[in-house]
C-alpha cells in the first residue's frame, strides 16, 4: 500500500508531503477508478507526459496525440497562461477555458461531454510558506471516470437545472479545499483560483430575476482524496508512467450522451457513461501548436 506523510523527514517536517512507499505493482495495477485526484510537479509531468504536454520556448502545448485513439488524452483547464515555478511565464496552447458561456442545449451537452469525456488538468503554483519567495508549479489531476468524482459534477449540473425555471444561471466547481488539506498547515496556493472551472448558461427569458439577484449561482467544492505521484525515485517513476498513460486511455464503453433538457420537468439523472466523443474543434478550446521535442526540460529536484 502507498504511505502519504506529510512531512519529509529529510528537511526537518517543512516541506511538502511525500511518496514514501510504493508497493511492488501497486501503481501497476491500479486502475483509474481506484483514483480520484492526483498531484505532481509540472515538470515531472512534461518529462513522463511528453506525447500530451510539451514545452518549446515560451509555450506549454497540451497534445493530443494521434497514437491514441479518438477520446483519449488529458483536457487542461486554463486562462492560458501559467509562471512555471514563480519565474518563468509560459502561455498554454490546446487548454479549455476555465470559464464558458453557453446560450443553446447544444452548448451544454457539448460541454458537458468536454468535462466528463477525458481527465481534468489544472496548473497552480505552491508556497510552503506564506512569506516565501520559492514556488513550484503543480499539476492538479481530475479523475472524471472515477465515481465520486464523476458524480459530484454530474449532480451539481443536474441539480442547478432542477432548481431554476428557464432562466440563466451559474455553475462553479472548486478543488482548493482538497488541495490544502494535502498540503501541510501553512502552505499557501499562489493562484489558488485557477483550481475552479465554471459555465453561465444564458437563456431567452425576459425577466431573469433569481439570476440578476445571484439565487440561480451556485459554487460546489467538490470533494476527493489526493494521491501524491511526486517522486524521483526511477523505478517509482516508471510506475507513475504507466498509471498516467492509463488515466489518459479512452473509455470502451459505447454509450451515448443523454440529452438532458432545459426544464424543471426533467429531473433523471444523466447516464453514468463515459463519453469519448471530444473532439479538438470544440468552440471552447485554444488550438495546440506544432508538436515539439522535450530537450531543455530538466530533471525536477524534489
Amino acid at each position: 500500500m502507498a504511505v502519504w506523510s506529510g512531512t519529509d523527514s529529510s528537511t526537518g517536517g517543512s516541506a511538502r508531503p511525500s511518496l514514501t512507499s510504493v508497493s511492488s505493482g501497486e501503481l501497476q495495477s491500479l486502475r483509474t477508478c481506484n483514483c480520484e485526484l492526483a498531484l505532481l510537479p509540472l515538470r515531472q509531468l512534461l518529462l513522463l507526459q511528453p506525447n500530451s504536454f510539451q514545452l518549446q520556448g515560451d509555450t506549454v502545448a497540451v497534445l493530443n496525440p494521434s497514437s491514441r485513439r479518438p477520446g483519449g488524452g488529458f483536457t487542461v483547464i486554463s486562462d492560458g497562461s501559467l509562471y512555471v515555478d514563480g519565474q518563468r511565464l509560459c502561455r498554454l496552447s490546446g487548454y479549455f477555458k476555465r470559464h464558458v458561456e453557453l446560450n443553446t442545449h447544444y452548448d451544454y451537452k457539448n460541454y458537458r461531454e468536454t468535462i466528463l469525456g477525458r481527465p481534468l488538468v489544472f496548473f497552480v503554483n505552491i508556497r510552503t510558506k506564506y512569506n516565501s519567495s520559492k514556488e513550484k508549479t503543480y499539476a492538479l489531476l481530475v479523475n472524471t471516470r472515477h465515481p465520486k468524482m464523476r458524480r459530484q459534477i454530474e449532480n451539481g449540473m443536474n441539480n442547478i437545472i432542477s432548481s431554476v425555471f428557464g432562466e440563466s444561471y451559474k455553475l462553479k466547481f472548486d478543488f482548493q479545499d482538497a488541495v490544502k488539506k494535502f498540503f501541510p498547515s501553512g502552505t499557501h496556493l499562489v493562484n489558488g483560483e485557477n483550481l475552479s472551472f465554471s459555465y453561465e448558461f444564458k437563456s431567452d427569458a425576459l425577466f431573469d430575476f433569481f439570476y440578476w439577484f445571484g439565487i440561480s449561482k451556485n459554487t460546489i467544492s467538490v470533494k476527493g482524496k489526493v494521491l501524491n505521484l511526486s517522486s524521483t525515485n526511477t523505478e517509482k517513476k516508471e510506475m507513475i508512467t504507466r498509471f498516467l498513460d492509463k488515466m489518459s486511455e479512452p473509455n470502451l464503453r459505447s454509450n451515448s450522451f443523454s440529452d438532458r433538457k432545459f426544464s424543471v420537468t426533467s429531473r433523471t439523472s444523466v447516464d453514468d457513461v463515459f463519453n469519448s466523443s471530444l473532439t479538438p474543434q470544440s468552440p471552447f478550446m485554444e488550438s495546440p501548436f506544432t508538436v515539439w521535442t522535450v530537450s531543455a526540460i530538466q530533471e525536477p529536484e524534489d
